[in-house]
């Protein structure tokens, strides 16, 4: 359970951050550049979160994104806890495939309206379809530093994690296409149009 009892603690003002291990990084640090993208990807959804939870015709596409909201800040538990062979004092919180695969089934649910695209699709369309496109852009973002971070610090990060951000992009742009009047909607680019 986390209580927050005080907001501000001073310790980073000398410009490191503590991780879910106790060890100070840099704020700078990659692996804390990964897990502030994968909050930001949280909030950008919580945008896009505004008009779905508005919109009766939008409601079981808000409840997936609640869902995934609960998950980022999993994810972000995950990235900010590097494996030790140290006693913690707990057990640090992981991504689990089950989320993984979950998120792969709401994928296939909502891409199951969709009709095939015969172009690339430019963001926008409607008022929930532009911020999800926002968070797909900002959550491929945490998936490159993720990857980056991955190969930076070897066995540092787990494979459901990775997994994770890469079906979440996915699924941001299925859901775009979906909140799109389940794609009547979309923007398709012409190449050279305006050559």
């Amino acid at each position: 359970m986390v209580v927050l009892t005080k907001i501000y603690t001073k310790t980073g003002d000398d410009g490191t951050t503590g991780l879910g291990s106790g060890e100070r990084r840099k704020k700078f640090d990659l692996r804390v550049d990964a897990y502030g993208t994968v909050d930001e990807t949280n909030a950008a959804i919580g945008m896009a979160r505004l008009i779905t939870g508005k919109d009766a015709g939008l409601a079981d596409l808000d409840a997936m994104l609640a869902r995934i909201q609960n998950d980022l800040f999993d994810l972000g538990a995950d990235l900010s806890t590097p494996p030790t062979d140290e006693d913690l004092g707990y057990e640090p919180l992981r991504v689990v495939e089950a989320q993984v695969a979950r998120l792969e089934a709401e994928i296939d649910t909502l891409n199951g309206d969709l009709s095939p695209l015969n172009s690339f699709v430019l963001p926008g369309g409607s008022d929930a379809s532009a911020p999800l496109h926002l968070a797909r852009t900002v959550s491929r973002r945490a998936e490159r530093l993720t990857v980056e971070l991955a190969d930076a610090e070897p066995g540092q990060v787990s494979q459901h994690a990775r997994r994770y951000l890469n079906r979440l992009s996915d699924f941001l742009f299925v859901a775009s296409r979906w909140a799109n009047d389940k794609g009547a909607a979309d923007v398709l680019w012409v190449p050279g149009k305006n050559r």
